[in-house]
Protein backbone atom coordinates (compact mmCIF):
# COMPACT_ATOMS: atom_id res chain seq x y z
CA UNK A 1 0.00 0.00 0.00
CA UNK A 2 1.66 3.17 -1.41
CA UNK A 3 1.66 5.91 1.27
CA UNK A 4 0.89 9.80 -0.10
CA UNK A 5 3.92 11.73 -1.52
CA UNK A 6 3.13 14.39 0.69
CA UNK A 7 3.41 12.59 3.89
CA UNK A 8 6.48 11.31 2.92
CA UNK A 9 7.92 14.27 1.81
CA UNK A 10 6.59 15.63 5.12
CA UNK A 11 8.24 13.21 7.02
CA UNK A 12 11.68 13.75 5.33
CA UNK A 13 11.71 17.60 6.18
CA UNK A 14 11.10 16.63 9.58
CA UNK A 15 14.06 14.23 10.25
CA UNK A 16 16.37 16.41 8.74
CA UNK A 17 15.17 19.36 11.16
CA UNK A 18 15.83 16.69 13.88
CA UNK A 19 19.07 14.95 12.83
CA UNK A 20 20.82 18.69 11.95
CA UNK A 21 18.98 20.62 15.22
CA UNK A 22 17.75 23.41 12.56
CA UNK A 23 13.91 25.02 13.01
CA UNK A 24 12.90 27.04 10.88
CA UNK A 25 10.46 29.95 11.93
CA UNK A 26 8.64 32.95 9.80
CA UNK A 27 9.61 36.03 10.70
CA UNK A 28 7.44 38.26 12.10
CA UNK A 29 5.24 40.80 9.51
CA UNK A 30 5.37 44.64 10.48
CA UNK A 31 1.71 46.00 10.88
CA UNK A 32 1.09 48.01 7.62
CA UNK A 33 1.08 51.93 8.09
CA UNK A 34 -2.43 53.02 9.70
CA UNK A 35 -2.03 50.85 13.17
CA UNK A 36 -3.90 47.61 11.34
CA UNK A 37 -3.13 44.92 13.45
CA UNK A 38 -1.37 42.18 12.03
CA UNK A 39 -2.23 38.83 10.55
CA UNK A 40 -1.72 35.65 12.98
CA UNK A 41 1.72 34.24 12.82
CA UNK A 42 1.31 30.53 11.10
CA UNK A 43 3.02 28.20 13.78
CA UNK A 44 6.76 27.28 12.96
CA UNK A 45 7.24 24.62 9.96
CA UNK A 46 8.80 22.19 12.36
CA UNK A 47 5.52 22.25 14.28
CA UNK A 48 3.64 22.03 11.15
CA UNK A 49 5.96 19.01 9.96
CA UNK A 50 5.48 17.40 13.81
CA UNK A 51 1.57 17.55 13.43
CA UNK A 52 1.73 16.10 9.59
CA UNK A 53 3.90 12.93 10.99
CA UNK A 54 1.75 12.65 14.09
CA UNK A 55 -1.86 12.61 12.18
CA UNK A 56 -0.45 10.44 9.32
CA UNK A 57 -3.12 7.30 8.90
CA UNK A 58 -0.08 4.55 8.46
CA UNK A 59 2.31 3.96 11.21
CA UNK A 60 5.62 6.06 10.83
CA UNK A 61 8.92 5.13 12.29
CA UNK A 62 12.37 6.52 11.80
CA UNK A 63 15.28 4.69 12.32
CA UNK A 64 18.53 5.64 12.69
CA UNK A 65 21.56 3.11 11.09
CA UNK A 66 21.45 0.95 14.09
CA UNK A 67 17.54 0.58 13.92
CA UNK A 68 17.40 2.60 17.06
CA UNK A 69 13.64 4.48 16.88
CA UNK A 70 14.78 8.57 16.28
CA UNK A 71 10.83 8.88 16.66
CA UNK A 72 7.61 7.34 15.74
CA UNK A 73 3.61 8.56 15.17
CA UNK A 74 0.68 6.68 17.29
CA UNK A 75 -0.29 4.24 14.55
CA UNK A 76 3.00 3.01 14.46
CA UNK A 77 3.02 1.57 17.84
CA UNK A 78 -1.04 0.43 17.50
CA UNK A 79 -0.10 -1.66 14.35
CA UNK A 80 3.12 -3.51 16.60
CA UNK A 81 5.92 -1.85 14.70
CA UNK A 82 7.41 -0.28 17.44
CA UNK A 83 7.02 -1.86 21.23
CA UNK A 84 8.50 -0.39 24.23
CA UNK A 85 11.08 2.06 21.94
CA UNK A 86 11.69 -0.88 19.99
CA UNK A 87 11.21 -1.32 16.64
CA UNK A 88 10.01 -5.00 14.98
CA UNK A 89 13.22 -7.03 14.15
CA UNK A 90 11.79 -7.54 10.36
CA UNK A 91 11.93 -3.78 10.02
CA UNK A 92 15.53 -3.42 11.62
CA UNK A 93 16.90 -6.52 8.89
CA UNK A 94 14.60 -4.53 5.78
CA UNK A 95 16.70 -1.54 6.69
CA UNK A 96 20.00 -3.19 6.52
CA UNK A 97 19.11 -4.62 3.17
CA UNK A 98 17.75 -0.95 2.55
CA UNK A 99 21.44 1.02 3.60
CA UNK A 100 23.24 -1.53 1.43
CA UNK A 101 20.84 -1.39 -1.87
CA UNK A 102 19.74 2.13 -1.42
CA UNK A 103 16.48 1.00 -2.12
CA UNK A 104 13.11 0.29 -0.27
CA UNK A 105 12.48 -2.47 1.06
CA UNK A 106 8.96 -4.20 1.11
CA UNK A 107 8.45 -6.23 4.96
CA UNK A 108 5.44 -8.32 6.16
CA UNK A 109 5.21 -7.09 9.71
CA UNK A 110 2.06 -9.25 10.85
CA UNK A 111 1.89 -10.26 13.48
CA UNK A 112 3.62 -13.54 14.56
CA UNK A 113 2.08 -16.89 15.77
CA UNK A 114 0.51 -16.35 19.45
CA UNK A 115 0.88 -12.55 19.43
CA UNK A 116 -2.37 -11.16 19.89
CA UNK A 117 -3.23 -7.79 18.44
CA UNK A 118 -6.33 -6.04 16.10
CA UNK A 119 -4.06 -6.37 13.25
CA UNK A 120 -4.57 -9.25 11.50
CA UNK A 121 -1.95 -8.74 8.57
CA UNK A 122 0.30 -5.31 8.33
CA UNK A 123 2.68 -4.22 5.18
CA UNK A 124 5.70 -2.26 5.45
CA UNK A 125 7.93 0.01 2.89
CA UNK A 126 11.44 0.36 4.83
CA UNK A 127 12.53 3.63 2.39
CA UNK A 128 15.97 5.26 2.51
CA UNK A 129 16.04 9.02 4.08
CA UNK A 130 19.34 11.04 4.88
CA UNK A 131 22.40 10.31 6.23
CA UNK A 132 21.92 6.84 7.44
CA UNK A 133 18.16 7.45 8.52
CA UNK A 134 15.92 5.45 7.01
CA UNK A 135 11.72 5.30 7.22
CA UNK A 136 9.66 2.61 8.00
CA UNK A 137 5.78 3.24 7.04
CA UNK A 138 3.11 0.61 7.90
CA UNK A 139 -0.47 -0.32 7.02
CA UNK A 140 -2.70 -1.97 8.00
CA UNK A 141 -3.43 -5.05 5.38
CA UNK A 142 -6.65 -7.17 7.01
CA UNK A 143 -9.13 -6.19 4.73
CA UNK A 144 -7.13 -6.32 1.81
CA UNK A 145 -6.25 -9.81 3.09
CA UNK A 146 -9.54 -11.12 3.91
CA UNK A 147 -11.06 -10.22 1.16
CA UNK A 148 -8.61 -11.71 -1.33
CA UNK A 149 -9.29 -15.28 1.13
CA UNK A 150 -12.76 -14.24 0.62
CA UNK A 151 -12.79 -14.60 -3.12
CA UNK A 152 -10.39 -17.41 -3.40
CA UNK A 153 -12.92 -19.05 -1.17
CA UNK A 154 -15.75 -18.21 -3.45
CA UNK A 155 -13.72 -19.33 -6.86
CA UNK A 156 -13.35 -22.52 -5.29
CA UNK A 157 -16.69 -22.79 -4.14
CA UNK A 158 -18.52 -22.28 -7.01
CA UNK A 159 -16.09 -24.39 -8.92
CA UNK A 160 -17.06 -27.14 -6.68
CA UNK A 161 -20.66 -26.49 -6.81
CA UNK A 162 -20.70 -26.25 -10.81
CA UNK A 163 -18.57 -29.33 -11.47
CA UNK A 164 -20.86 -31.61 -9.49
CA UNK A 165 -24.10 -31.01 -11.38
CA UNK A 166 -22.10 -30.90 -15.03
CA UNK A 167 -20.46 -34.05 -14.20
CA UNK A 168 -23.65 -35.61 -13.06
CA UNK A 169 -25.28 -34.45 -16.23
CA UNK A 170 -22.07 -35.77 -18.38
CA UNK A 171 -22.36 -39.49 -16.48
CA UNK A 172 -26.23 -39.40 -17.10
CA UNK A 173 -25.75 -38.42 -20.69
CA UNK A 174 -23.37 -41.67 -20.82
CA UNK A 175 -26.17 -43.77 -19.15
CA UNK A 176 -28.83 -42.57 -22.07
CA UNK A 177 -26.51 -43.52 -24.80
CA UNK A 178 -25.69 -47.47 -23.39
CA UNK A 179 -29.39 -47.30 -22.51
CA UNK A 180 -30.17 -46.36 -26.27
CA UNK A 181 -32.57 -49.78 -26.47
CA UNK A 182 -34.48 -49.40 -23.36
CA UNK A 183 -37.00 -46.68 -23.61
CA UNK A 184 -37.52 -46.96 -19.29
CA UNK A 185 -34.11 -46.51 -18.65
CA UNK A 186 -33.77 -44.07 -21.19
CA UNK A 187 -37.00 -42.21 -19.68
CA UNK A 188 -35.42 -42.78 -16.55
CA UNK A 189 -32.04 -40.87 -16.73
CA UNK A 190 -33.37 -38.26 -19.08
CA UNK A 191 -35.35 -37.44 -16.46
CA UNK A 192 -32.44 -36.87 -14.16
CA UNK A 193 -30.81 -34.64 -16.56
CA UNK A 194 -33.15 -32.46 -16.61
CA UNK A 195 -33.26 -32.67 -12.68
CA UNK A 196 -29.48 -31.52 -12.91
CA UNK A 197 -30.29 -29.30 -15.37
CA UNK A 198 -32.80 -27.36 -13.21
CA UNK A 199 -30.63 -27.20 -10.41
CA UNK A 200 -27.09 -26.17 -12.53
CA UNK A 201 -29.60 -23.11 -14.04
CA UNK A 202 -30.87 -22.20 -10.61
CA UNK A 203 -27.11 -21.74 -9.38
CA UNK A 204 -26.36 -19.71 -11.80
CA UNK A 205 -29.74 -17.64 -11.63
CA UNK A 206 -28.27 -17.10 -7.68
CA UNK A 207 -25.23 -16.43 -8.60
CA UNK A 208 -25.81 -13.59 -10.46
CA UNK A 209 -28.35 -12.23 -8.35
CA UNK A 210 -25.70 -12.07 -5.54
CA UNK A 211 -23.04 -10.38 -7.97
CA UNK A 212 -25.83 -7.92 -8.66
CA UNK A 213 -26.60 -7.32 -4.35
CA UNK A 214 -22.77 -7.15 -3.87
CA UNK A 215 -22.41 -3.97 -6.14
CA UNK A 216 -21.62 -5.04 -9.60
CA UNK A 217 -24.43 -3.79 -10.75
CA UNK A 218 -26.49 -0.94 -10.20
CA UNK A 219 -29.58 -1.73 -7.99
CA UNK A 220 -33.13 -0.51 -8.84
CA UNK A 221 -34.40 2.65 -7.64
CA UNK A 222 -36.26 2.07 -4.20
CA UNK A 223 -40.15 2.55 -4.13
CA UNK A 224 -43.01 2.30 -2.19
CA UNK A 225 -43.87 -1.74 -1.73
CA UNK A 226 -46.52 -2.82 -0.10
CA UNK A 227 -45.62 -5.47 2.97
CA UNK A 228 -48.94 -7.43 1.97
CA UNK A 229 -48.05 -7.99 -1.39
CA UNK A 230 -44.50 -8.73 -0.79
CA UNK A 231 -46.13 -11.63 1.34
CA UNK A 232 -48.83 -12.65 -0.91
CA UNK A 233 -46.04 -12.92 -3.68
CA UNK A 234 -43.75 -14.95 -2.07
CA UNK A 235 -46.57 -17.34 -0.96
CA UNK A 236 -47.73 -17.68 -4.59
CA UNK A 237 -44.13 -18.18 -5.69
CA UNK A 238 -43.86 -20.89 -3.18
CA UNK A 239 -47.42 -22.86 -3.07
CA UNK A 240 -46.20 -25.45 -5.55
CA UNK A 241 -42.93 -26.28 -3.37
CA UNK A 242 -45.62 -26.43 -0.47
CA UNK A 243 -48.09 -29.01 -2.19
CA UNK A 244 -44.96 -31.21 -3.47
CA UNK A 245 -43.68 -31.38 0.44
CA UNK A 246 -46.89 -31.77 1.48
CA UNK A 247 -46.16 -28.89 3.97
CA UNK A 248 -49.39 -26.39 5.19
CA UNK A 249 -48.48 -22.44 5.10
CA UNK A 250 -50.45 -20.76 7.57
CA UNK A 251 -50.35 -16.43 7.40
CA UNK A 252 -51.83 -13.88 9.41
CA UNK A 253 -53.60 -11.21 8.40
CA UNK A 254 -52.36 -8.12 6.10
CA UNK A 255 -50.58 -5.44 8.14
CA UNK A 256 -51.09 -2.71 5.75
CA UNK A 257 -48.14 -0.50 5.44
CA UNK A 258 -45.53 0.01 3.49
CA UNK A 259 -41.21 0.40 3.18
CA UNK A 260 -39.05 1.73 0.61
CA UNK A 261 -37.58 -1.03 -1.47
CA UNK A 262 -37.91 -2.95 -4.81
CA UNK A 263 -40.53 -5.66 -4.66
CA UNK A 264 -38.96 -8.22 -6.63
CA UNK A 265 -35.93 -8.03 -4.38
CA UNK A 266 -37.75 -8.33 -1.34
CA UNK A 267 -40.31 -11.33 -2.62
CA UNK A 268 -37.12 -13.48 -3.41
CA UNK A 269 -35.82 -12.48 -0.49
CA UNK A 270 -39.12 -13.85 1.28
CA UNK A 271 -39.89 -16.72 -0.47
CA UNK A 272 -35.84 -18.15 0.08
CA UNK A 273 -37.01 -18.30 3.20
CA UNK A 274 -40.34 -19.68 3.15
CA UNK A 275 -38.69 -22.28 0.48
CA UNK A 276 -35.71 -23.12 3.28
CA UNK A 277 -38.72 -23.54 5.94
CA UNK A 278 -39.69 -26.16 3.59
CA UNK A 279 -37.14 -28.15 2.56
CA UNK A 280 -35.88 -28.52 6.49
CA UNK A 281 -39.38 -29.29 8.06
CA UNK A 282 -40.58 -32.77 7.80
CA UNK A 283 -43.72 -33.74 5.70
CA UNK A 284 -47.29 -33.01 7.36
CA UNK A 285 -45.94 -30.06 9.17
CA UNK A 286 -46.63 -26.56 9.11
CA UNK A 287 -44.70 -23.13 7.93
CA UNK A 288 -45.83 -20.13 9.64
CA UNK A 289 -44.97 -16.89 7.99
CA UNK A 290 -46.12 -13.49 10.26
CA UNK A 291 -45.88 -10.00 9.87
CA UNK A 292 -45.88 -7.61 12.71
CA UNK A 293 -44.45 -3.49 13.07
CA UNK A 294 -41.90 -2.87 15.95
CA UNK A 295 -41.60 1.18 16.01
CA UNK A 296 -40.17 2.04 13.02
CA UNK A 297 -40.01 -1.30 11.75
CA UNK A 298 -41.67 -3.75 9.55
CA UNK A 299 -40.96 -6.86 10.07
CA UNK A 300 -42.11 -10.17 8.63
CA UNK A 301 -41.04 -14.15 10.25
CA UNK A 302 -40.99 -17.20 8.46
CA UNK A 303 -41.01 -20.39 11.45
CA UNK A 304 -40.93 -23.82 10.83
CA UNK A 305 -41.44 -26.77 13.53
CA UNK A 306 -37.74 -28.76 11.25
CA UNK A 307 -34.93 -30.05 12.34
CA UNK A 308 -33.61 -26.69 13.86
CA UNK A 309 -29.98 -25.30 13.45
CA UNK A 310 -26.90 -26.06 16.28
CA UNK A 311 -25.92 -22.80 17.84
CA UNK A 312 -22.19 -23.40 16.26
CA UNK A 313 -24.12 -23.15 13.07
CA UNK A 314 -26.51 -19.96 13.55
CA UNK A 315 -23.70 -17.24 12.55
CA UNK A 316 -22.89 -19.02 9.59
CA UNK A 317 -25.80 -19.69 7.89
CA UNK A 318 -26.05 -16.42 6.14
CA UNK A 319 -22.37 -17.39 4.23
CA UNK A 320 -22.54 -18.30 0.68
CA UNK A 321 -22.49 -22.41 0.25
CA UNK A 322 -22.86 -23.48 3.74
CA UNK A 323 -24.98 -25.63 4.12
CA UNK A 324 -25.82 -26.61 8.00
CA UNK A 325 -27.04 -30.89 6.40
CA UNK A 326 -25.22 -30.89 3.40
CA UNK A 327 -27.02 -34.70 2.62
CA UNK A 328 -30.49 -33.17 2.38
CA UNK A 329 -29.35 -29.95 0.32
CA UNK A 330 -28.46 -32.24 -2.28
CA UNK A 331 -31.48 -33.86 -2.30
CA UNK A 332 -33.38 -30.68 -2.26
CA UNK A 333 -31.89 -29.01 -5.14
CA UNK A 334 -30.17 -26.14 -2.60
CA UNK A 335 -27.43 -24.20 -3.74
CA UNK A 336 -26.30 -22.89 -0.24
CA UNK A 337 -26.97 -19.28 -1.50
CA UNK A 338 -30.32 -18.32 -0.36
CA UNK A 339 -30.03 -17.21 2.63
CA UNK A 340 -26.71 -15.33 1.75
CA UNK A 341 -29.31 -13.71 -0.89
CA UNK A 342 -31.47 -12.91 1.89
CA UNK A 343 -28.55 -11.09 3.55
CA UNK A 344 -27.62 -8.82 1.00
CA UNK A 345 -31.08 -7.63 0.08
CA UNK A 346 -31.79 -6.80 3.41
CA UNK A 347 -28.85 -4.53 3.75
CA UNK A 348 -29.46 -2.98 0.81
CA UNK A 349 -32.96 -1.64 2.04
CA UNK A 350 -31.31 -0.96 4.80
CA UNK A 351 -32.65 -3.80 6.78
CA UNK A 352 -31.86 -7.01 8.07
CA UNK A 353 -31.99 -10.50 9.05
CA UNK A 354 -32.86 -12.28 12.07
CA UNK A 355 -32.74 -15.54 13.59
CA UNK A 356 -33.99 -17.70 16.69
CA UNK A 357 -33.25 -21.89 16.17
CA UNK A 358 -33.36 -24.84 18.53
CA UNK A 359 -32.03 -27.94 17.16
CA UNK A 360 -35.27 -30.64 16.92
CA UNK A 361 -37.67 -27.67 17.40
CA UNK A 362 -37.45 -25.34 14.38
CA UNK A 363 -36.34 -22.06 13.14
CA UNK A 364 -37.40 -19.14 12.93
CA UNK A 365 -36.15 -15.67 10.54
CA UNK A 366 -37.03 -12.90 10.60
CA UNK A 367 -37.03 -9.64 7.55
CA UNK A 368 -36.50 -6.27 9.88
CA UNK A 369 -37.68 -3.37 7.08
CA UNK A 370 -37.64 0.28 7.97
CA UNK A 371 -41.74 1.48 7.74
CA UNK A 372 -41.73 3.62 4.56
CA UNK A 373 -41.48 7.40 6.14
CA UNK A 374 -44.87 8.54 4.88
CA UNK A 375 -46.06 5.46 6.18
CA UNK A 376 -44.63 6.06 9.85
CA UNK A 377 -47.82 6.56 12.07
CA UNK A 378 -49.05 4.81 15.86
CA UNK A 379 -51.33 1.93 14.03
CA UNK A 380 -54.76 1.48 14.69
CA UNK A 381 -56.03 -0.98 17.09
CA UNK A 382 -56.94 -3.95 15.01
CA UNK A 383 -58.94 -5.38 18.14
CA UNK A 384 -60.86 -1.58 18.78
CA UNK A 385 -64.61 -1.78 18.75
CA UNK A 386 -65.97 0.38 15.74
CA UNK A 387 -67.37 3.34 16.31
CA UNK A 388 -71.47 2.76 17.60
CA UNK A 389 -70.60 -1.07 18.30
CA UNK A 390 -72.14 -2.70 21.59
CA UNK A 391 -69.54 -2.16 24.86
CA UNK A 392 -68.55 -5.86 25.26
CA UNK A 393 -65.90 -7.45 27.31
CA UNK A 394 -62.96 -8.82 24.96
CA UNK A 395 -60.38 -11.25 25.94
CA UNK A 396 -56.81 -9.25 26.80
CA UNK A 397 -54.28 -9.51 24.00
CA UNK A 398 -51.03 -11.14 24.40
CA UNK A 399 -48.24 -8.05 24.04
CA UNK A 400 -46.22 -8.84 20.89
CA UNK A 401 -42.57 -10.58 20.49
CA UNK A 402 -40.01 -7.83 20.78
CA UNK A 403 -37.72 -7.39 17.98
CA UNK A 404 -35.31 -10.38 16.66
CA UNK A 405 -32.16 -8.89 15.80
CA UNK A 406 -29.60 -10.75 14.29
CA UNK A 407 -28.38 -13.80 15.94
CA UNK A 408 -31.19 -13.38 18.56
CA UNK A 409 -32.83 -16.17 20.61
CA UNK A 410 -35.90 -15.76 21.44
CA UNK A 411 -38.56 -18.20 21.29
CA UNK A 412 -40.81 -17.81 18.07
CA UNK A 413 -44.73 -16.75 18.69
CA UNK A 414 -47.01 -18.41 18.00
CA UNK A 415 -48.60 -20.13 14.74
CA UNK A 416 -50.31 -16.97 12.91
CA UNK A 417 -54.22 -17.56 11.82
CA UNK A 418 -54.66 -19.89 9.42
CA UNK A 419 -57.04 -18.38 6.03
CA UNK A 420 -59.07 -19.71 3.43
Amino acid sequence: MTVPATVVIAAVALVVGVAIGVAVARRRVPPPAGGALPAPEPPPDADLLQRAFRAAEVGMAVLDRAGEVVLHNAQAAQLGVVRDGRVDARAVAALQTMLQTGAPVAVDLSPLRGRARPPAAVLANVRPLVDGFGLVEASDTSEVVRLEATRRDFVANVSHELKTPVGAMGVLAEAVLDAADDPDAVRRFGTKIVSEAARLGNLVTELIALSRLTGAERLPEMCAVSLDDVVDAALARSKVTAESARIEIVVDRPLGIEVDGDETLLVTALSNLVENAIAYSPAEATVSVSRRRSGQWAEISVTDRGIGIAPEHQQRVFERFFRVDPARSRATGGTGLGLAIVKHVLANHGGEVGLWSSPGTGSTFTMRLPVRAADRRPLPDPDAAPAGADDQPRPEAAPPPPPVPTGATRRPADLPDRVG
